[in-house]
């Protein structure tokens, strides 16, 4: 007992508050250097979404990946240059346990999952805990306002080519539904910047200076009105979370800490003024982007935001179908519930726990940050979430009930860093911003605010972070560590950038092809060569690449050349096994090449599956019919047809066999509904009809009407192509 006796006088010691004045004894020891590593961490939440591709050969958030990746290795390497010259201890937090858990859960599923997608993940919570760490050894007071600067730097260069995008139809970026700034897609905007506006008010009421005021509001209330901009639900969630409770709440509770509480009246009208009038002024101004204006869900940022909050409702189609995964996730949850299914593998077994109708992937992620975990990564998942959640809490409960001069000092910065947590959980509930880079980056970073915190608050427990003494040889094994962590970085990104070249340029060369309206002209053999070769180069780099590669293969069937699109979409097979539409478009491929074996057994994989889905369907049908079995392949259409259970290539199927087979009831009614389902596909089912109407039924003028009509909906450049399944006789009448 005596011996323990001095243990717990130190650590009384430790724990007795001192002067206000007086760095706390693990900040003192731990948080020195130039400050180097600072600057690199809010240069990179500056850069990373501020940056985006001109062009298509990469995709957007590979960028910010290589943007975060190495900002943080270069960080890290700086740090560990620092302490090698100037050694000193360093701290770790129990918080960074958590990813780094995950991180090894996602080597060790590589020997039993994807390979692949559990590399990836692995690196990704890496990259994660690095930031984390990096943020609990270099962010002092003195350094958290270059930190809060670059984040708010970051969103509102965003924010700008949001606007730009929004108001002027500005498309430097390449992207889906616009404005999605340099994010490809709008909901990672708003995902992102709408987590970034704690920060931002904290800078304003930080600010003294008339003209700093004047900058921090303006520019507050275009990042504010571009979250309106994109209608994202779950960012204006977010958004009106923030502006109506947690920040008003927040500039109330630290108002002592801030410096508005000295204004003047004029400082205080202005930024009242500027903030109310940029968001009002800027709020109704009217798009000038058409894509945007034919959604029909507002044309100025106001009622755009306003009308898409009002539209959140159980019955919502995007909530139904992010409902569709999650009730597919909780199947894959039950069945795996120790385990996972493996780091980022549940895009490769969500197929077999979709509806029996589902033939495509709903998406790659779940939308729900939460569910993923636990489907993934199993036991460990739910210890990451547990452990998360449990210290946010309690992190949230220590800011609340800090002293006076704790308040003072601390308060402000780690309620400013829970605010954004908190809206970065509410978006993760029907999102996956954790897997973006700048989000990510910014999410990690918030914990790394609250970690270093508790450093300067010397807080006790199994929480507590500690300080550990560090030496020079220490810093050199870690520098080579990092320096090897670079080279490795630097050689994926190359690898990376390099198949995403090739598969993007090859997929652009196809759907210039199709273009033409006449992909079987000589002139395109040598462009069909480089395609090909192209395709081949980027698979041999990775052939796990899912998302571009099937495009190829989708427009070779589309020209008759089964041979090279059953190749490809094979190799898609070999990384992701359950895909309905990829399985049943081998088969069909099979079918087309003479190999009715292997075309059966591809079909049966898919039935086993989803024996609904409309591909199958069709195959099924079109596999019937050419066994001789056209009772059955009818009643099996027909069926479908009644059901619901159809696509384009399965009516299509039924109308042609209806015809052969004299059936005029089913090929009536797979036209009717062809026409009427499918307007994407009326100038295609329009030439199948006239052909009908032609050859079968003898009705030259009903033909023509058809004929004429299909000419009508085609592209420019397909118009020869129909005039030229036009007899020569009649296509005078047609042209009319």
């Amino acid at each position: 007992m005596a011996r323990k006796k001095p243990r717990v006088a130190a650590a009384a010691t430790m724990a007795a508050p001192g002067p206000a004045a007086a760095a706390p004894p693990l900040a003192a020891r731990s948080q020195g250097g130039s400050g180097t590593v600072a600057l690199l961490l809010a240069a990179i939440m500056l850069l990373a979404p501020a940056l985006g591709v001109p062009n298509e050969l990469m995709l957007q958030d590979t960028l910010k990946s290589i943007i975060v990746s190495f900002g943080a290795l270069i960080a890290s390497l700086v740090f560990f240059f620092e302490r090698r010259r100037r050694p000193q201890p360093v701290l770790w937090h129990p918080v960074i346990w958590l990813p780094l858990l995950l991180m090894a859960c996602a080597i060790g599923s590589m020997a039993w999952s994807h390979t692949y997608l559990a590399g990836v993940e692995a690196i990704r919570w890496f990259v994660f805990a690095l930031l984390v760490w990096l943020g609990l050894n270099t962010f002092t007071q003195s350094r958290l306002p270059l930190v809060a600067w670059g984040i708010h730097g970051g969103a509102v260069l965003c924010s700008l080519w949001a606007a730009l995008q929004f108001w002027v139809d500005w498309r430097f970026f390449p992207q889906g539904p616009p404005p999605a700034s340099t994010f490809v897609n709008r909901n990672f905007f708003a995902e992102f910047v709408v987590c970034t506006l704690p920060f931002s008010a904290l800078l304003l009421a930080r600010a003294r200076q008339s003209a700093a005021i004047a900058l921090l509001s303006a520019s507050t209330a275009l990042v504010i009105v571009t979250v309106l901009m994109t209608g994202t639900r779950a960012a204006l969630l977010a958004l009106w979370l923030q502006l109506l409770v947690v920040l008003p709440f927040m500039l109330w509770r630290y108002r002592d800490g801030f410096a508005m509480a000295g204004w003047d009246t004029a400082r205080r009208a202005l930024a009242a003024g500027v903030l109310l009038a940029g968001v009002l002024g800027l709020g109704m101004i009217p798009s000038g982007n058409d894509r945007l204006l034919a959604e029909g869900r507002g044309d100025t940022p106001l009622v755009r935001g306003l009308q898409r909050t009002a539209s959140i409702a159980p019955g919502d189609e995007s909530l139904g179908i992010r409902m569709v995964m999650w009730k597919a996730t909780l199947g894959m949850i039950a069945d795996r519930p120790v385990t996972g299914v493996g780091a980022g593998a549940w895009e490769v077994q969500i197929p077999l726990y979709l509806p029996r109708g589902t033939q495509v992937e709903t998406d790659y992620y779940v939308h729900n940050e939460v569910l993923q975990a636990l489907a993934e990564y199993g036991l460990a998942g739910l210890v990451f979430l547990a452990g998360l959640f449990g210290w946010l809490l309690q992190a949230a409960w220590r800011t609340w009930h800090a002293g006076d001069a704790e308040s003072r000092e601390e308060g402000p910065w780690r309620a400013t860093a829970l605010c954004t947590l908190l809206a970065m959980l509410v978006v993760s509930n029907v999102g996956f911003p954790w897997r973006m880079a700048a989000t990510g980056a910014l999410f990690a970073l918030a914990l790394g605010v609250v970690a270093a915190s508790d450093a300067r608050l010397r807080v006790q427990g199994r929480t507590a972070p500690v300080a550990f003494p560090w030496t020079r040889g220490w810093s050199t094994a870690a520098l080579a560590g990092a320096g090897a962590c670079t080279v490795l970085a630097a050689y994926i990104t190359h690898q990376a950038a390099e198949c995403e070249r090739k598969i993007v340029q090859a997929a652009s060369i196809a759907l210039q092809i199709t273009a033409s309206g006449r992909p079987g002209a000589p002139q395109w053999e040598p462009s069909k060569a480089r395609m090909l070769q192209l395709t081949r180069e980027a698979i041999a780099i990775n052939p796990h690449y899912r998302k571009i590669t099937p495009l190829v293969a989708d427009e070779l069937a589309g020209w008759g050349d089964w041979k090279n699109a059953a190749w490809i979409w094979e190799s898609v097979l070999e990384s992701r096994p359950h895909v309905v539409a990829i399985l049943t478009n081998v088969a069909r491929a099979h079918a087309q090449l003479g190999r009715p074996k292997e075309a059966m057994q591809t079909l049966e994989h898919a039935k086993a599956i989803s024996p609904d889905a409309p591909s199958v369907r069709s195959l099924e049908v079109i596999m019937l019919s050419r066994q001789g079995q056209d009772a059955r392949a009818i009643e099996l259409a027909r069926t479908a047809i009644r059901e619901g259970f159809h696509d384009v290539d399965l009516l299509r199927n039924a109308f042609l066999i209806g015809w052969r087979t004299g059936d005029a009831s089913l090929l009536g009614e797979a036209m009717d509904v062809l026409l009427k389902d499918y307007p994407a596909a009326r100038a295609d089912s329009l030439l199948l009809l006239a052909d009908f109407q032609f050859r079968a039924l003898r009705d030259e003028a009903k033909a023509v009407d058809s004929w004429r009509e299909a000419l009508a909906l085609a592209p420019a450049a397909r118009r020869g192509a129909i005039l030229a399944q036009v007899p020569p006789a009649l296509r005078p009448r047609v042209e009319r």
